[in-house]
């Protein structure tokens, strides 16, 4: 049966159509430009923008492979990753973003997120034994960008858990600042941990810094 001319030329219009748009899209394909963002410290709100090229909007996002930091989430049609992060650590994972095309496009992109401490505990002075008496010194740094009420408690643990006190200070310190806090006491004859805890609030806020540190090895104090 033949068609009637008309029919010929609908159907050359929707092959034309059709291969022109696929022609754009294979033309202009679909990638991601977002390059990783800069360091983000715990406790800061959080909120970084992927940016894609090419393709067909609305697009939208998945995360394809490993984790987002704690307290942080992939927003799939704003394309936007946004929180705040509770844990440090270098975070890795992969991003992949699909478009409105026929066929469909997608792609991929790694990026990684590196959450810094909120408060910085390194020993300036290693914890050691002089006869009875138990000193060192251990530096405390606010990496927060604000000003915090911080608390530190030094103390000693035997073998079985019981603590005594080596030091403590409660203070306001500004924010990039560093202190270093001495610490000395006679805990008794024993084997010991030093342990340091550091607790900081903001004097803007509600966030509270935790954490601590402790050696690895006990230290033998004598009479």
């Amino acid at each position: 049966m033949r068609l009637p001319p008309i029919v010929y030329g609908l159907i050359f219009c929707v092959f034309f159509v059709t291969a022109g748009l696929w022609a754009q899209t294979a033309a202009t394909g679909l990638g991601i430009s977002t390059p990783s963002p800069d360091s983000v410290v715990v406790g800061s709100k959080f909120i970084f923008t992927l940016a894609v090229m090419g393709g067909v909007a609305p697009y939208n996002w998945h995360l394809a492979v490993g984790h987002l930091p704690p307290g942080m989430k992939l927003h799939a049609h704003a394309g936007t990753i946004s929180g705040v992060p509770v844990t440090p650590g270098e975070y890795h994972f992969t991003v992949a973003v699909s478009d409105s095309s026929i066929p469909v496009l997608q792609a991929e992109r790694e990026i990684t997120i590196v959450v810094t401490a909120g408060i910085l505990l390194d020993w300036k002075q290693s914890p050691k034994a002089d006869g009875a008496t138990l000193s060192g010194s251990v530096g405390v740094t606010n990496q927060t960008g604000n000003a915090l009420e911080l608390t530190v408690i030094v103390v000693a643990v035997n073998r079985i858990g019981r603590a005594t006190a080596l030091g403590y200070q409660h203070f306001i310190m500004a924010a990039d600042a560093q202190q270093v806090i001495p610490f000395s006491s006679n805990p008794g004859p024993e084997l010991y941990m030093v342990r340091v805890d550091a607790v900081g609030h903001r004097t803007n806020g509600h966030y509270t810094y935790r954490v601590a540190k402790e050696t690895t090895d006990r230290i033998n104090v004598s009479q």
